[in-house]
């Protein structure tokens, strides 16, 4: 089987309207140009330094926002991963979660996943546990493209993570972010690579580009790679889509021939 997948790459702002708008119009882009399955970076809805103002856009899974993107996943019939918002939480209003969710093209959600690893680097100013509280479940599911895990940019160093969704029965991963121009282009591409390599899977990244409030840049290179570790595409520097086409008996053939997930030695 063959579908047509997008990443979305934007450079999210800390004014909500501004990027619902622009969301919307990558959604109709989309659409024009055929994909099955747009995904977006994390918190593609807010990135800004007022933590009361996430508390304020916050919404629960049943909020107006996942109600928007699951009218827009079905008037354009195409699944959308909402690379990650935050969350509100019943029991503990002090934090968040930061949550991916992924609507099928019938505006039904199909899987939430809550970020695990949360990326704490006191050398860059920045401490995400501050305010997010970490998920504990790791989650695989199946869906018209194939089986599917879900991470969240961090998640990305802890290859353990990635092979637990591979044994999971995972044939695409996805790894919305927001990865820091300074770590990025150093590690953000040879971890994506190697997940797919070392898993053969397709990974598919969309990340966030540019610089969004008081001189914090992302990276940007939102790719999707193949399970023979090959970039089949990558965006450049500017907001902007790009897709191709998953090939899951691409994938069985990279497995037949190179067997290595049945060479594991569990107890390892």
């Amino acid at each position: 089987m063959k579908n047509h997948i997008g990443v979305v790459q934007m450079c999210t702002s800390d004014q909500l309207t501004d990027n619902l708008k622009y969301a919307h119009s990558q959604i109709q882009l989309a659409a024009d140009k055929g994909i099955d399955l747009l995904a977006f970076p994390e918190t593609f809805l807010y990135i800004g330094p007022d933590n009361q103002k996430k508390h304020r856009i916050a919404e629960a899974l049943d909020g107006a926002l996942v109600e928007t993107f699951q009218g827009y996943a079905e008037r354009y019939n195409m699944s959308i991963l909402m690379g990650s918002i935050y969350e509100k939480i019943a029991d503990d209003p002090t934090r968040l979660y930061n949550t991916s969710i992924f609507i099928n093209r019938q505006g039904d959600i199909d899987a939430v996943y809550r970020k695990i690893h949360l990326f704490d680097a006191p050398s860059l100013g920045y401490m995400e546990s501050d305010g997010i509280k970490a998920g504990d479940e790791l989650l695989v599911f199946d869906h018209e493209v194939g089986r599917i895990g879900l991470s969240i940019c961090y998640d990305l160093r802890f290859p353990e993570l990635y092979r637990h969704l591979t044994t999971q029965g995972a044939e695409i991963i996805f790894v919305p972010a927001a990865f820091f121009l300074y770590t990025g282009k150093h590690h953000w591409l040879p971890l994506l690579v190697a997940r797919a390599i070392e898993n053969q899977v397709y990974i598919v990244a969309p990340n966030q580009w540019g610089q969004h409030y008081d001189g914090r840049i992302s990276y940007g290179s939102s790719v999707i790679i193949d399970p023979w570790g090959n970039i089949v595409c990558c965006a450049s520097e500017r907001p902007e889509i790009v897709s191709t086409t998953i090939d899951l008996n691409y994938l069985k053939e990279v497995r037949q021939n190179m067997p290595t997930l049945t060479h594991r030695k569990s107890y390892l």
